[in-house]
């Protein structure tokens, strides 16, 4: 297989050891996705089970967001002074400790305690992952090995909900927590054979101010953004719009501070000069506007296939399989184009892609057959997986390779709050349409309708963003 195979003038690891470093990263990232996706469906499980409400259930998964959020830019920042190889163990023996004290738990404080140490755990392990990836295997194979980690998310996505369905149909929820010991034990062994550990010494100071006003700058977003999304297509409250309001201001506030005091330290936590990078710059901001795209698509379509269409939850979850399915189609020759050609020409093929299937899905007639929902949903699928690894192989290249953790870190900082981000805007609009004169499914479609036309203007601008990176490359090989 060419990715474990060697060429004269390779970087990274020799072949075999990449396969046992691959296989310790994915098995992380399907453990991460799947954990995700599982304890949304358990929730309600969880809350009958604790005797708790529904709405005090659903801090069990907020609480993983949130700790998760807050500690990316820190572990970006921790994987240069304790290698990678340290900060994967530290993050991926937390996660498996956790899950295991998750399914142990009796009450909702214990609960949410341990989901808390798990998000953080799993930004130790998520945030460095891509920059892993890179290290692990040569430049000439990027591209193919984000198609493949691509591919696994995808593929996860779609089997976690039927796969969790059926556990908790025969188990009680703490088996979704179970399950990650054995396979945290098995990554462990594989992390620590084969992943790269730190290469020198790093003896600079920490920049600790730094990292205090970046994870109250990422809480206050992800805690603002909740405010509306969990709303729930109830009309928006002053009490839950001046939560919010502050919320956001604190976010503001800490960082401006955030990104004054970057410019003025030493170590900082972020070097900002990897935004000199016009290419990588313009990645980021794709990324963060295709996620935001994604995230509203994700929120508003299971309004669409339950409350208007009338379909039950397990027959829109089949809905919502040609998405992945696509990128599972799409992703890995994706990334092998990639690393022949323009990774900037290929995602924003991609994006136009996703944006004709989104456009597509907001026409949906009243009465759609699943076929059709099938196919508008599997071009949507097919054009985001075009996208994404070209667009993060575009990323990860474009920064010096000692700045590679750095770089995934913000990759992982804008696909979560792309995706954070996209729900809130669904809870605002949501919220705008819960008018008394309206029945309930004229409100719900009407609601999704204009959500699914808000993420097509995402991608539209997402679209621009891309194409701006072909302009500034055209500029690069300008002859003088």
């Amino acid at each position: 297989m060419e990715l474990f195979s060697s060429k004269p003038g390779d970087d990274g690891l020799p072949g075999r050891e990449r396969g046992f470093a691959m296989a310790a990263v994915m098995t992380v990232t399907t453990m991460g996705v799947f954990d995700g996706s599982v304890v949304n469906i358990a929730l309600p499980q969880i809350a009958r089970s604790l005797n708790v409400s529904p709405a005090a259930a659903v801090w069990v998964s907020n609480g993983y967001l949130l700790s998760a959020a807050m500690t990316l830019a820190i572990f970006a920042a921790l994987a240069a002074r304790l290698g990678f190889r340290t900060l994967f163990a530290l993050g991926l023996g937390l996660f498996t400790l956790s899950s295991l004290g998750c399914a142990l738990s009796s009450s909702l404080a214990a609960l949410t305690g341990m989901r808390l140490l798990q998000g953080i755990g799993g930004a130790a392990t998520l945030s460095i992952a891509p920059a892993i990836l890179r290290t692990v295997f040569p430049s000439r194979l990027l591209g193919r090995i984000l198609g493949l980690n691509a591919l696994l998310i995808a593929a996860s996505t779609a089997i976690a909900p039927v796969l969790g369905g059926a556990m908790l149909s025969a188990l009680s929820w703490q088996w979704l927590f179970v399950i990650n010991v054995p396979l945290g034990a098995i990554a462990m062994a594989l992390a620590l054979r084969a992943i790269p550990g730190r290469s020198e010494a790093v003896n600079k100071p920490f920049d600790f101010v730094g990292a205090i006003l970046s994870a109250v700058m990422l809480g206050g977003l992800i805690l603002a953004a909740s405010a509306f999304s969990q709303s729930d297509g109830q009309e928006v409250t002053s009490s839950t719009l001046t939560a919010a309001v502050a919320y956001g201001l604190v976010a503001l506030i800490a960082g401006g501070m955030f990104i004054r005091c970057q410019r003025r330290a030493a170590n900082p936590l972020l070097p900002l000069e990897i935004f000199r990078s016009a290419r990588f710059s313009l990645a980021a901001l794709t990324s963060l506007a295709s996620f935001i795209s994604q995230g509203m698509t994700f929120v508003a379509l299971p309004f669409l296939f339950q409350s208007v269409y009338g379909y039950s939850a397990f027959a829109s979850a089949l809905l919502f399989l040609p998405w992945p399915a696509g990128i599972v189609l799409v992703a890995p020759h994706a990334g092998r184009l990639a690393d022949r050609y323009s990774p900037a020409i290929i995602s924003s093929v991609g994006l136009c892609i996703f944006a004709c299937g989104l456009v597509l899905l907001a026409l949906l007639p009243e009465h759609a057959q699943p076929w059709d929902v099938v196919a508008r949903s599997l071009l949507c699928g097919i054009g985001f997986g075009c996208f994404q690894s070209p667009n993060n192989r575009e990323m990860l290249s474009n920064v010096a390779r000692e700045h590679s953790g750095y770089a995934s870190g913000v990759l992982a900082i804008v696909r979560t709050f792309g995706q954070c981000l996209g729900t809130a805007f669904v809870g605002v609009i949501l919220s705008a349409m819960a008018q008394p004169a309206l029945k309930n499914v004229i409100q719900q479609d009407l609601a999704v309708r204009l959500s699914l036309w808000a993420a097509a203007f995402a991608t539209v601008m997402a679209i621009v963003f891309s194409i701006s990176r072909l302009r500034d490359r055209a500029k690069q090989h300008k002859p003088v």
